[in-house]
């Protein structure tokens, strides 16, 4: 494609075409060039891929390395109180997300069992308990209440802690540092600060678990005797993190967007058996988890442009899933669309482990929600809605609602 757009100096991040599309500036650039050269703030030349097809085959390519400690890891945004990283960051024992094979197959093959399609699909029953115990929580609260706080939130929570055999009692702890851990422009310092009391806490708990070992994900890591505690550390830090972060910000931004389409929330509410197709749409739609990075280990030809060695590449999973060539009138959510292949949860080596996990959660959860309460609706105006564009999983930091008391079932 030619160039009809000016190439970007840093990343577009203004939700102006709304809070649920990408930056108009990242949707004409897609248009115009999806694999595009991007100038970082600090100068660097690296680049900007935003169409299906190329962010699909750059991920499913090792030539685009996920490691950090090969070269400097250019910040495509401002990062105020952030020191420009002259050298490349270390390698931190167990961080598989940050690896590339071998070291990323021998710790990934370690975690496929405990996240097949089989051993999710028999913890559905107890997911869906999950849900409506907390569904009956909300129940006895007096609206308005925060959808956040009561619901989103602590689904996933409790399911990733009974999973992992993290106590539910220390989410407090946890949810916190994970959030301040996940703001963009946090300090070096209070990010690791953050980090730094998370992975205090979980080397405490894997290094008990080895010891005395119970039924779940971390103590069947910690019998590995060639897995370290720094491992299982990382491993548990990305496990926790993602486990309860992602859906979260899926249950809550998802039922904002279904609030705000009401033909299509009706539409669910009266044909339950559209949710599975729903959640699809809506993970493809909304696209959370939006930015990934890359480092180019060689030139290398992508989308008719050559990206030399050495250069940063920036993935946005948002432009792809709305990616005209790829979804037909991508900016409209249609839950009856089929949108899988969408790459929500990533494509290639990396893609999510835990992707199973979180339709059933999504599942159970959007169900139950809309059939529980039908009168469901936004307590504030929708530009009131506090959006998490000053964090690295998008989302809202709170979803205030309320319903009819006498219609919850």
């Amino acid at each position: 494609m030619t160039q009809t757009v000016p190439i970007p100096h840093g990343l577009p991040m203004e939700r102006d075409a709304g809070p649920f599309d990408p930056p108009s500036a990242i949707t004409r650039l897609r248009a115009a060039r999806p694999v595009s050269p991007m100038v970082f703030p600090d100068g660097h030349e690296g680049w900007l891929v935003t169409g299906y097809d190329a962010v699909r085959g750059l991920m499913a390519d090792t030539r685009f390395s996920s490691r950090q400690d090969i070269g400097v890891l250019h910040m495509p945004y401002e990062t105020p109180g952030m020191p420009t990283p002259t050298e490349p960051s270390p390698q931190i024992p167990g961080m598989f997300i940050a690896m590339d094979p071998p070291d990323h197959t021998r710790l990934r093959k370690r975690l496929t069992g405990a996240f097949t399609v089989k051993r999710m699909k028999q913890l559905e029953e107890h997911i869906v308990d999950v849900v409506e115990r907390q569904l009956d929580e909300l129940a006895r609260l007096t609206p308005p209440v925060d959808l956040v706080k009561e619901f989103a939130l602590p689904v996933p929570s409790l399911v990733i802690c009974e999973l992992l055999g993290v106590p539910y009692a220390d989410r407090e702890t946890f949810q916190a540092n994970s959030a301040r851990f996940l703001v963009k422009d946090q300090s070096l310092e209070e990010k690791m600060a953050a980090y730094g009391a998370l992975t205090t806490y979980l080397s405490e708990l894997v290094t008990s678990k080895r010891t005395a070992p119970g039924d779940d994900i971390l103590s069947d890591l910690a019998r590995q005797d060639d897995l370290t505690i720094e491992e299982l550390t990382s491993v548990a830090f990305l496990l926790l993190l993602a486990g309860h972060e992602t859906t979260a910000n899926m249950l809550a931004l998802g039922t904002f967007a279904l609030l705000e389409h009401p033909a299509q929330l009706a539409e669910l509410r009266a044909d339950p058996e559209l949710v599975p197709d729903a959640v699809e749409e809506l993970l493809r739609y909304l696209s959370i988890a939006d930015i990934f990075f890359r480092y180019a280990t060689e030139d290398i030809e992508l989308g008719g442009e050559t990206i030399p060695a050495g250069s940063t590449v920036i993935v946005s999973l948002l432009a792809a899933n709305h990616d005209p060539e790829r979804f037909g009138n991508p900016d409209t959510l249609d839950i009856h669309r089929k949108a899988r292949g969408h790459l929500s949860f990533g494509h290639g080596i990396h893609q999510c482990l835990g992707q199973q996990l979180a339709r059933i959660e999504m599942r159970a959860g959007f169900e139950g929600l809309l059939r529980r309460f039908p009168t469901l609706a936004l307590a504030v105006p929708a530009g009131e809605v506090e959006l998490r564009t000053d964090m690295n999983i998008y989302g809202v930091h709170a979803l205030p609602v309320t319903w009819t008391e006498s219609s919850v079932s």
